[in-house]
């Protein structure tokens, strides 16, 4: 816990410019992640995707199966591995956000690199679980073509790398103001982890814009206000074409503008009291 690496001459060498530092640290860091998390685990990666794919498979089993349902997005399995993976990078970043100061805080205040990479390094850590995961969404497409209803790609799969970087951005924007704040008001930790739960059903995930336009058209403009609902719209669009949202995605774009400005205000602001905190 306590390596020094991070501060050592190869990675803040004066030869190198500040955003060079920057980058080699952030990597280092994350690096060290992964090679933690999986150093004494046998299944290694393979547990990042266990859980999006459970979950996958209770819902598909509890809405096609026990409540027998007509779905309109077929095949089902496919239209949720599309956003549970996706919303599995984003909880677990934002979750492990709450920790990015006070579980590391040794080696926060023994280095001189910018702290903000506590956070980034967190979201590149598990946005790489994200992209390792990808070939079990590949897997379940390759394997619906054997079925009745078979999952179609499309030219709008060149949005998938949009939504990637529009999911990074907000997941740092979120970390960057929950990181400091869980310091002073450690009953924080606990509420975001409910309001990650909460914001689960509240998503795109188990069903889409579509589903609540036929509720109520009131539902559908009330679900578009979440910015994850324009991010999921992007990653779908590519397999279900009709899953394309251009409002929802403008709302989703502008959210994360604005929540990653507000992250870096909040951010510096309470960085000196957090410094001395922790």
């Amino acid at each position: 816990m306590t390596r020094t690496t991070v501060s050592s001459a190869p990675v803040v060498g004066r030869t190198w410019s500040p955003a060079t530092r920057y980058r080699r640290s952030l990597w280092l860091l994350t690096s060290r992640d992964l090679r933690v998390r999986y150093s004494t685990s046998a299944l290694g990666w393979v547990w990042s995707i266990l859980d999006p794919l459970l979950m996958a498979g209770i819902y598909w089993f509890v809405f096609t199966q026990v409540f027998q349902r007509g779905i309109n997005h077929e095949p089902y399995i496919v239209f949720l591995m599309a956003a549970l993976l996706p919303w599995t990078w984003f909880t677990g970043a934002v979750g492990d956000s709450t920790k990015a100061f006070t579980r590391d805080a040794k080696l926060i205040r023994s280095t001189t690199i910018p702290r903000s990479i506590w956070v980034t390094r967190i979201v590149l850590s598990k946005g790489i679980e994200f992209l390792l995961s990808l070939p079990v969404l590949a897997a379940f497409i390759v394997i619906s073509q054997f079925t009745s209803t078979p999952a179609t790609l499309n030219w709008q799969l060149l949005y998938f790398p949009l939504a990637i970087v529009l999911q990074a951005l907000l997941t740092t924007a979120i970390g960057l103001i929950v990181a400091p704040l869980v310091v002073f008001f450690r009953d924080l930790e606990r509420a975001v982890r409910l309001l990650l739960r909460l914001a689960f059903y509240a998503s795109p995930i188990i069903f889409s814009l579509d589903d609540l336009r036929r509720v109520h058209p009131t539902f559908e403009v009330i679900g578009s206000l979440n910015p994850l609902t324009g991010i999921m719209s992007l990653y779908r669009a590519g397999i279900f074409a009709k899953e394309l949202d251009p409002f929802s995605i403008l709302i989703s774009v502008g959210m994360t503008a604005v929540l990653l400005i507000v992250g870096v205000l909040v951010f510096r602001r309470c960085l000196p009291a957090v410094l001395k905190e922790i």
